[in-house]
């Protein structure tokens, strides 16, 4: 007797996709830097990045691509070495990052706001060689630990407004008030510290060294460290080349039409949804505009209207900061509507705050949802960029990519529309990662990635996160998904962000409490009636489960460095405070 497919084995989604978007496509063979290189070369003229007032074309950041790359191998950067990048974006980034995959090296991300504790780690973990930062960290965060990072042999240090395009008076004015930070670089024992514009001066003799794109590594990127020490993933040259393709694919670019194509995010650079947009506009031989203070929304609107971007990529909270900036409302209507897409992505995005954004700025179905991790290259699932972008959805798994939805307690695929952990594997998706094989052994499983998100798939093949399992609470064993939770609740309009955390309940071993930290609108204050008008709220959208049995009111709530709630941070408070 023959077996019923599942939805997933049937792949259900591919219906729903745009027309030009082909269920398995194919993928070039070249390495990155060799497609990178090539991307470069085919229009040297065109404007590669615009950096506050700079704007570099193809044809030059070639060359210092090029010129930085003779120098890592010519202080001794073999296949497979590692170079860590600790910048803001910036063009320096770019060429340090191109540089290292044209010779064959890992490139390695870290945040500029790391502690030293932490960029210690990271650097050991990486078996970093090579670090390319700020003159500021330098002097601030990274003399403090070069005494235990042994196997890191070379630091490159640059200043930010070295490409920022800025009169000597602007930037002298600049580092002078602290709006452009500035440090003292020093020689340090047994370790080479050279100044990034000496470095882009080497003469350009580079040795061709053969890569395979399926085992090479390209990144060793490092996971947000939200639920312990960061862990470095490991991505193959091709687990980064079938993302871009997939990507560059859906939202239907080819490099002839990117004469006009503006793109801009403000993700950091460090991190891979803001890396890999960077990639899929230089795959495409488009212009990206460079963000270094994704905070500083004044710029962010400037760059709007001045650039006018066809794709903008942010994370729900600058996407409404953005709208909430008094600034906004001078955005002329060309700028909004040259603007075809607004990609969101790496934190919820709740539904009335899309229609809200859609509605303030003349942006009717394009928001388009995203879903993906750093294990993924990172883009798992999107909405069309054509077709129907259901709000609150995270889109349709992209071409290649298989996914299924499972009991967290059996490992039964669950049936369409409840709520089980995704689990996919594709070309895009992690061999595992570096050196943590306890790690590697919990998470892929009979080849299929675990991702720890909880999510629901409709008729359609569309996917809904309902929640991370760490964050999901059992409340007197009923299963309490937070982001549904806080979904709900953000439709209240006194509430600008809402994060569900649960706390022990005393009475019941083993069962939580739910407790809502509240973040109200500009404006409104925690009076008594407006709590009580949230708790009835609550009561009249929630089951009685799910109510929030504990509320806390703060000004503001932490946030990641891209913009996601810290859960984390909330959790450890409440556990010292009980």
């Amino acid at each position: 007797m023959e077996m019923k497919m599942s939805p997933y084995d049937e792949k259900i989604w591919i219906k729903s996709y745009d027309k030009h978007v082909k269920p398995s496509l194919e993928y070039p063979k070249e390495s990155l830097g060799d497609l990178f290189d090539k991307a470069m070369a085919k229009y040297p003229e065109r404007v590669a990045c615009y950096f506050m007032d700079m704007a570099m074309p193809f044809g030059e950041l070639k060359e210092y691509v090029h010129r930085f790359a003779t120098f890592l191998q010519i202080n001794g950067l073999k296949k497979g070495d590692r170079v860590a990048i600790n910048l803001a974006n910036c063009p320096q980034y770019l060429v340090a990052h191109l540089a290292t995959l044209l010779v064959g090296g890992v490139a390695s991300g870290c945040s500029p706001l790391m502690s030293p504790t932490e960029i210690a780690y990271q650097i050991n973990d990486s078996e970093a060689k090579f670090f390319v930062t700020l003159d500021a960290f330098y002097e601030k965060v990274l003399t403090k630990v070069l005494d235990k990072v042994p196997k890191l042999e070379c630091v490159i240090t640059t200043n930010i407004s070295d490409y920022m395009g800025l009169s000597k008076i602007k930037v002298t004015l600049g580092k002078l008030i602290g709006k452009i930070p500035k440090g003292k670089v020093l020689p340090y024992p047994g370790k080479k510290v050279l100044d990034f514009n000496e470095v882009i001066k080497t003469d350009v003799d580079l040795k061709h060294v053969d890569i395979d794109i399926k085992n090479d590594l390209a990144l060793l990127q490092y996971t947000g460290g939200t639920t312990g020490l960061p862990k470095g993933t490991e991505l193959t040259h091709a687990n980064i080349i079938t993302n871009i393709v997939q990507i560059s694919t859906w939202i239907d670019r080819a490099a002839e039409e990117q004469e006009e194509a503006n793109n801009l995010s403000a993700f950091p650079l460090f991190h891979l949804a803001g890396l890999a947009m960077s990639m899929v506009t230089l795959y495409l031989s488009a212009s990206q505009i460079l963000i270094a203070n994704p905070r500083d929304t004044d710029h962010l609107i400037k760059e709007m209207i001045d650039k006018k971007p066809m794709i903008m990529v942010n994370v729900p909270t600058l996407f409404l900061a953005i709208k909430n900036n008094e600034k906004a409302k001078s955005i002329p209507s060309e700028v909004l509507e040259k603007n075809e897409v607004y990609i969101s992505g790496a934190a919820p995005f709740p539904a009335e705050a899309i229609n809200d954004f859609e509605d303030s700025m003349q942006a009717k179905n394009k928001v388009l949802e995203v879903y993906g991790m750093t294990e993924t290259s990172p883009i798992l699932t999107m909405n069309p960029y054509y077709g129907t972008k259901k709000i609150g959805t995270v889109g349709l798994p992209v071409p290649d990519t298989e996914i299924r939805l499972v009991d967290v307690d059996t490992g039964e695929q669950v049936e369409l529309g409840k709520p089980g952990e995704i689990i996919c594997r594709g070309p895009q998706v992690t061999r595992g990662y570096y050196n943590k094989p306890d790690a590697n052994a919990k998470t892929i499983i009979d080849g299929w990635f675990h991702t720890g998100d909880v999510g629901t798939m409709d008729e359609d093949g569309y996917i809904k996160i309902v929640d991370r399992t760490k964050d999901m609470l059992i409340v007197s064993g009923f299963k309490v998904y937070s982001v549904h939770v806080e979904d709900v609740m953000t439709k209240h309009p006194d509430i600008e962000l809402i994060a569900i955390i649960g706390l022990k309940d005393p009475e019941r071993p083993g069962s939580e409490i739910v407790k809502a930290v509240v973040q109200l609108k500009e404006g409104i204050h925690p009076t008594e009636q407006v709590k009580d008008n949230l708790k009835k709220y609550a009561v009249d959208h929630l089951s009685k489960y799910e109510n929030p049995k504990v509320w806390e009111f703060r000004d503001s709530l932490p946030l990641t460095v891209v913009g996601k709630v810290l859960k984390r941070s909330l959790r450890e408070e409440a556990t010292k405070n009980n």
